[in-house]
């Protein structure tokens, strides 16, 4: 080919593969797919989401350490039917929440979400992304926290649209308050300040203990966090059999609305 050809090629753009950003839904699978191996790779994360409340739920079912609450008949509740519920929703918040601030938090300090806000992929896909490999690792934890609940003895029953909701909407009441903290705070203090809200929440978010063991007038404050209305919404249908729990929901959808909303104004991107 002659150097005229060549130029005549290059100008009709005939290059393979023709240079250009892949398509949209693309960019978000492989970004996803970056970010979930890259938090399956974390030792510190997976102790986080994994290891931690699969020991939590494997030891208070097993060691009479906290007094269940009567089930609904009045006859004494297991152990495994009442924790398992609260582990799942500790599982949504470790991930959505305290996983996901400490990791941001650290890539902003480092400088990678201010060169990908320049990639192709617009920044609501990036988040859109985080999402998705949040949601992965919520699947997982779910699978394995099952079957160990079940191997403890756990039968749950009850609607499981009403656990899906519960679900989806506790993560996104989680991950907007995460992404929250992680843009507007340090990355040191994000660190900081997710481990000490995880350990307080995992106390007294109605988790292992009851908010029947707290005083009146904590329970009330107590059972409007998030964590309190996902693990008793839980708890409601999975050992109840309860339907719908409208008030749960609804505390959720308020956070997840505050949440988000709070992320997408104050988000800082360096």
């Amino acid at each position: 080919m002659t150097a005229t050809e060549t130029g005549s090629a290059a100008a009709t753009g005939t290059f393979a593969p023709r240079p250009g950003a892949a398509p949209l839904p693309r960019m978000i699978r492989a970004q996803a797919a970056l970010e979930t191996r890259m938090l399956l790779r974390n030792g510190e994360q997976l102790l986080l989401t994994v290891v931690i409340p699969t020991l939590l739920l494997v030891l208070f079912s097993a060691v009479d350490i906290i007094a269940v609450p009567t089930d609904t008949a009045g006859g004494a509740g297991s152990s495994v039917d009442f924790l398992a519920p609260g582990i799942l929703a500790l599982a949504v918040m470790s991930t959505a929440f305290t996983g996901q601030a400490i990791a941001t938090g650290f890539e902003r300090r480092y400088g990678v979400l201010k060169r990908l806000a320049v990639s192709p992929l617009p920044r609501w896909g990036l988040m859109t992304a985080k999402t998705c490999a949040v949601l992965v690792t919520e699947v997982l934890q779910i699978a394995l926290l099952t079957a160990v609940a079940l191997a403890l003895g756990w039968s749950p029953h009850g609607n499981p649209v009403a656990v899906v909701l519960l679900l989806l909407l506790g993560t996104a009441a989680f991950s907007g308050l995460g992404l929250l903290m992680a843009g507007t705070l340090k990355a040191e203090a994000t660190l900081a300040a997710a481990n000490l809200v995880f350990l307080l929440l995992l106390v007294g978010g109605g988790v292992i203990v009851p908010l029947t063991k707290f005083p009146e007038a904590a329970q009330s404050v107590l059972g409007l966090l998030p964590i309190a209305a996902l693990s008793d919404g839980l708890r409601d249908v999975l050992q109840h059999g309860a339907g719908l729990p409208w008030q749960n929901l609804g505390i959720l959808a308020v956070w997840a609305v505050l949440g988000l909303g709070a992320a997408a104004r104050f988000f800082r991107w360096e």
